[in-house]
């Protein structure tokens, strides 16, 4: 297999693995995580296999799009990415069996892992783009994937909250972060990512780079949790601990760090970067290990070490210096390792202890001493002790603060403020051993602690045994990886440089035994007064993110109410004409800027056609005028309007455009006759005399605005239905529809092919819509009096009927008799029609639109005679399973393309002979126009249900059946007390 298969793999196996937990049974735990390993496992193989070709060069999966505009999906993975794959993948895979025994029995295991494996597969597409806005995409669904995991326990308001907060923070940074690479593709002349590394002098000198940079790196500092955003990252640890572990140490957080370190040669080296990165990360530093020190909560307190630690790696990657580069890849791998397993033995403290309270835990070393062994080992190695890898990146990073030449004081502030969080790193750690393991026992926790399960335990011995080793051998472990990263970086720049344990007496270790010594020391003083702080940091207690936050949340919602309270009104018709106004002033000064011109290609009017749009006109202006008092006789005469368009097209010779009008009329019409339901009866209302002038002006502002907005849709269609037929793109089409595409019928071959993606967009439109009218209706009931009676007030008049006037005996039935045994007989008649429109929708009128939409008139037709019931007893119907199925048809189709090296929504014909019909053209578009005929069948279907599903005794039942959904889901769409 070829290097392109297993990086493809690598990168969207975890999102296929994620859609498979919809198969697994909701609580089937070994299930869940058996398929999640092993998505995470043929990763990690899949890495592997990709190694040898990594170590000699860039792997790179060119997969065309849109390549005139340069935009093409192209994943590349070289050193760093590898790294950063195996990272995520390595980690992810500890995690998943971590999770196992974490989770509580009444989670639902299928969605954890589904965003679990969604968020692997998201970071996975991010440090494999080779395309900028490929990248940005990939950094959004972290995002949103993220969000989803934090907030994992919904039920848990704190849990909401930071989910909430940290997609704000980091959805805003993100869409920062787009408009930097926008601009940088700009700069560069091109969105690929080796194009964009071979540019680094035109950047760094272009007018656009101070701009650029500024965008790019307040999306990194978001996404990263740096100075000033870090506020988010402690309100995340709402979340289950497995997620924390992963997302706070070897993904999410580490997003940031991986683009700062992927456009270095492109975007450092000049003093906006130091200034910008190198001040953020300096204050990230200092800060987070500061407010460290301080927490009592034992997420809490490692939150804040992390946004201290990612400080430190962004500090490095300010300098500017290639050993910094060094140094700073080298601490993330570290960081990766010994923040992973003290996130999960914070889980299991909590797990087994009850609590997360370092003033509450004491002396647990007596009651599981491995736990504790291992996570003093992880908190040795966060403080940088001797003998362990954490002690290395740091000394590393000492000796390059020492090295880095500056003006002025900063040579002589940023080794002194780097020793000064080096020994808060050290007392925040060594606080937390001795708070948590040592100490007299605590008797006062909710449960007796004790050791947790032996596979619960095994990620954490992994990853603490990493630590050992790299910190003893790291030439021999972790140096050629490392090496791999930086050269795929630094190239011919890269430095020489050592990873031996021990460098003699320098001053960076003099530094680190300062700190090792001050931080100690400091500890020992101040330990009383640390554990029994109540009030935060000192000096900066008052000054909170998360309040500031909240202020500008607040602050931006009442703005948006006081606009909204302005600037809009709850009526529709002022909002209508603020934006046909604009539409005429456009238009105006369009045509007054580039003029007009008449075609002289006009043929006389015949008097057949002036006639049909008379009649057409009449019932449109008859509509407006009676919509305010009888809808129903509205509603009749705008399906008088709709088929003169019909008949138009006809006469116009648009076969394919008078069949789809004419169905979408008669399912529009039907469906808005049950909307009428839901209003209220239109009541005739006495205008004072003072106000009948005003609404006089009104309609007639209105009635100006519709002629001139008519008259402008006249003109321009007009303009385009008489210019020269060279003059248009249509010849292109006419020309290219068969040999391209296979179909004689050029509108069909335009949904399905050329204009394909557009299709794609509008049919995922119309699922929308579905699912949205029905989300809307589901809570509400039709109006009491609609269509003009209330349901007394029809039971009154029923009673007023004398009983001789009745009918009797099976009169009633035998009048619906024949409409019903006729709307049956039609019901197969319709299918086979709708097959037809289906089949030859390629080279004759039809096509997958008005297919479904024949289809949803035989449902209708059945609705109208038998009710909402006769889905539930005559056939199965499942419409959220048909906008999904047809959807899922349709982008299945553009992906077929792809794996055969075309672009997507790239389409394939030939012809096939068949025995008695011979020669038959098949297209692979077919399949789409099967996706759009399902997709729209499903939706009409659902709003149909939406629409009607009151009319039945127990709409409970009916939605379900309907529908296809459990009861878990219907009990969400049915509040009424009687049901």
């Amino acid at each position: 297999m070829s290097d392109n298969f297993f990086l493809l793999t690598m990168t969207f196996l975890p999102f296929f693995g994620a859609l498979s937990m919809v198969f697994l049974p909701k609580h089937a735990r070994n299930a869940t995580v058996a398929v999640s390993w092993f998505v995470a496992f043929m990763g990690i193989f899949c890495a592997f296999k990709l190694y040898p070709s990594v170590t000699s060069g860039v792997v790179r999966c060119n997969i065309e799009w849109l390549s005139a505009y340069g935009l093409n999906f192209v994943f590349r993975i070289d050193g760093l990415a590898w790294v950063f794959s195996l990272l995520v993948l390595m980690i992810g895979a500890l995690v998943i069996l971590y999770a196992r025994y974490y989770m509580l029995p009444q989670d639902s295991m299928r969605r954890f892992f589904a965003f679990f494996l969604a968020f692997m597969g998201s970071m996975l597409g991010i440090v494999s783009s080779g395309a900028l806005i490929q990248l940005v995409i990939f950094w959004e669904l972290t995002s949103i994937f993220s969000f989803l995991l934090v907030g994992y326990w919904h039920y848990n308001a704190n849990a909401r909250d930071g989910a909430s907060m940290a997609l704000t923070v980091t959805g805003t940074g993100g869409l920062c972060l787009f408009v930097g690479v926008i601009l940088l593709g700009q700069i560069a002349g091109s969105f690929d990512l080796d194009t964009v590394l071979a540019s680094g002098e035109i950047i760094r000198q272009h007018s656009l780079y101070l701009p650029m940079l500024c965008f790019i790196v307040i999306g990194v500092l978001t996404k990263s949790a740096q100075f000033p955003f870090s506020f988010w990252l402690p309100y995340a640890m709402a979340a289950p601990t497995p997620v924390s572990a992963y997302l706070h140490s070897a993904t999410m957080v580490k997003a940031g760090i991986f683009l700062l370190i992927r456009l270095w040669p492109v975007l450092s080296g000049t003093d906006a970067w130091l200034y910008l990165v190198g001040g953020a990360g300096l204050i990230s530093l200092l800060l987070g290990a500061y407010t460290a020190i301080f927490q009592h909560d034992l997420k809490g307190f490692l939150a804040y070490s992390t946004i201290s630690h990612l400080g430190l790696i962004t500090l490095l990657l300010g300098l500017g210096s290639p050993l910094a580069m060094v140094a700073a890849i080298f601490h993330t791998l570290n960081h990766a390792t010994f923040k992973a397993s003290l996130f999960m033995a914070a889980g299991i403290i909590d797990h087994e202890a009850g609590t997360r309270d370092m003033r509450q835990l004491s002396g647990l070393f007596r009651f599981m001493p491995f736990t504790a062994t291992l996570a003093m080992v992880a908190a040795a190695a966060m403080g940088g002790v001797p003998l362990l890898n954490g002690f290395l990146s740091k000394e590393m990073f000492l000796s390059e603060v020492i090295d880095i030449t500056f003006v002025g004081w900063a040579n002589y502030a940023l080794p002194v403020l780097a020793t000064l969080a080096s020994i808060f790193a050290v007392l925040y750690s060594l606080r937390f051993i001795h708070t948590t393991f040592f100490g007299p026992p605590a008797f006062n926790l909710p449960q007796q602690p004790h050791e947790p399960p032996r596979w619960m335990r095994f990620p954490i011995e992994m990853l603490v045994l990493i630590c050992l080793i790299v910190g003893i051998f790291p030439q021999s472990t972790i140096g050629p990886f490392l090496y791999m990263a930086v050269q795929s970086v630094l190239g011919i720049h890269t430095p020489n440089y050592s990873l031996a344990i021990w460098h003699g007496f320098n001053p960076a270790m003099m530094m680190s035994f300062v700190a090792l010594l001050g931080g100690s020391t400091l500890y020992i003083i101040f330990r009383e007064k640390i554990n029994h702080n109540v009030i935060g940091p000192p000096l900066i207690h008052r000054v909170r993110g998360g309040r500031i936050y909240e202020m500008t949340i607040t602050a931006a919602t009442l703005s948006a109410r006081w606009l909204k309270r302005k600037l809009t009104t709850r009526r529709l018709q002022p909002q209508m004409r603020i934006i046909a106004m604009a539409t005429l002033v456009v238009g105006g000064i369009t045509s007054l800027s580039y003029g007009w011109q008449i075609s002289d290609n006009v043929s006389a009017l015949e008097p057949a056609f002036a006639l049909l749009w008379l009649a057409g006109g009449s019932c449109a202006m008859g509509a407006a005028y009676l919509a305010r008092y009888h809808r129903l006789s509205a509603l009749i005469l705008a399906g008088g309007a709709g088929l003169a368009c019909c008949l138009t097209f006809v006469l116009f010779s648009a076969p394919d455009l008078a069949v789809t009008q004419l169905l979408v009329e008669i399912v529009t019409t039907v469906l808005l006759l049950l909307g009428l339901r839901w209003l209220p009866t239109p009541q005739q209302v006495a205008v004072p005399l003072q106000h009948s002038f005003r609404v006089f002006l009104r309609r007639a502002f209105d009635l100006i605005m519709a002629v001139a907005i008519g008259t402008g849709i006249a003109a321009l269609s007009y303009s385009v239905m008489t210019r020269p037929l060279e003059n248009s793109i249509s010849s292109f089409f006419l020309e290219h529809a068969y040999e391209a595409a296979g179909g004689h019928n050029v509108v069909n071959v335009l949904l399905v092919d050329f204009r394909g993606f557009d299709t794609l967009g509008e049919i995922t439109v119309l699922g929308i819509v579905g699912l949205t009218v029905f989300a809307l209706l589901r809570r509400f009931r039709p109006a009491a009096d609609s269509l003009g009676k209330t349901k007394q007030q029809k039971n009154a008049q029923h009673d007023m009927v004398s009983s001789k006037d009745r009918p009797t005996g099976n009169v009633a039935k035998d009048y619906m008799m024949v409409p019903r045994l006729v709307i049956q007989w039609l019901f197969p008649v319709i299918i086979v029609f709708t097959l037809h429109l289906f089949l030859r929708g390629h080279d004759w009128p039809g096509g997958g639109f008005a297919a479904g939409m024949a289809l949803a008139i035989a449902f209708l037709l059945q609705y109208i005679a038998f009710g909402v019931r006769w889905l539930e007893m005559r056939l199965n119907i499942f419409p959220l399973y048909c906008v999904g199925i047809g959807l899922l048809l349709a982008v299945l189709t553009g992906i077929g393309a792809v794996f055969f090296g075309y672009p997507f929504l790239t389409s394939y014909f030939r012809y096939a002979e068949l025995p008695i019909l011979g020669a038959i053209p098949l297209a692979s578009a077919i399949i789409f126009d099967l996706g759009v005929f399902v997709l729209v069948l499903g939706s009409t279907t659902l709003i149909l249900i939406a629409l009607a599903h009151q009319s039945i005794r127990k709409p409970r039942e009916a939605i379900e059946s309907a529908i296809g959904v459990d009861d878990a889901a219907v009990s969400t769409l049915t509040h009424d007390k009687g049901e």
